[in-house]
């Protein structure tokens, strides 16, 4: 790990991030997937850039059935009309409950890793 790495690494609190950090960047360089090292850059500037996305904007550009990452937090406000996948680092309650109710799946980021390692199909959402 390089020193830039572990500088911006320090300025974190919160051990889940720096976790999802470092994992992210294990399986980038593991399994030659570049989406998990652009995933875990964004990690590592200050939480005030993470993305905040509405249903609203998954329901204009998504299409069904498909897989997106939202690097921050997905916010109820909208509807989505299709089942999508989702993997964010949080989710409101609002937005949990309508994708559920459109047959999607709500997951949590360390979760879709460990399921598509290679981060093939995954669009990132923000």
């Amino acid at each position: 790990m390089g020193k830039r790495t572990l500088v911006k690494l320090s300025r974190k609190t919160n051990p889940r991030m720096i976790n999802l950090i470092l994992t992210l960047k294990n399986a980038a360089n593991e399994n030659d997937a570049p989406i998990w090292s652009a995933i875990a850059k964004k990690f590592e500037n200050p939480c005030r850039n993470y993305a905040d996305v509405n249903l609203s904007k998954v329901n204009r550009y998504a299409k069904e059935n498909e897989v997106l990452l939202v690097p921050g937090k997905l916010l109820g406000a909208g509807d989505v009309d299709f089942p999508v996948t989702v993997a964010a680092l949080s989710f409101s309650v609002a937005a949990a409950e309508k994708i559920a109710a459109a047959g999607g799946k709500c997951m949590r980021i360390e979760d879709i890793l460990e399921e598509n390692p290679k981060g093939s199909g995954i669009r990132i959402f923000q």
